[in-house]
């Protein structure tokens, strides 16, 4: 994917925070999927454990918890391990569907110092996730 493509993505993530209604679930997979595939691409996750990780499950495979720090990085969730929190709140309140919110908002304060201390990035964004998935078993992960 290139960067313009990926500028283009941040582009309308930034744009819909502002202008556009509440996206909804399937709004997010598909603008989502452009990440999905860098990343695939980037960390060469298999199949299975993406399979998994769609229904909640973070095998313990660093290709597949590089992948989803590659994901949170892309999104900008987490930056070099870190959390980072108020960026991903205004995201809860702009861009959530209302279904979604409190219980996302309650399991990102739950998990916000889950990975504190991890060095690995990779590991770090995996246990992140994982806590999520704990505490809200319907967060939507790309």
């Amino acid at each position: 994917m290139s960067t313009n493509a990926i500028y283009i993505f941040g582009f309308f993530i930034i744009i819909c925070g502002v202008n556009c209604a509440k996206v909804t679930v399937e709004q997010m997979k598909q603008a989502t999927e452009p990440i999905r595939k860098v990343c695939i691409t980037k960390t060469k996750v298999g199949e299975d454990a993406l399979s998994d990780l769609r229904s909640g499950v973070v095998q313990d495979k660093k290709e597949l918890k590089c992948y989803v720090n590659c994901v949170l990085e892309m999104i900008q969730i987490i930056k070099k391990g870190k959390l980072q929190y108020d960026a991903v709140m205004r995201s809860v309140d702009t861009m959530l569907p209302d279904e979604l919110k409190d219980d996302t908002r309650r399991a990102v304060n739950v998990c916000k110092d889950v990975s504190v201390g991890i060095k690995d990035f990779c590991e770090s964004a995996a246990t992140m996730l994982k806590c999520i998935f704990k505490e809200n078993p319907n967060f939507f992960f790309p």
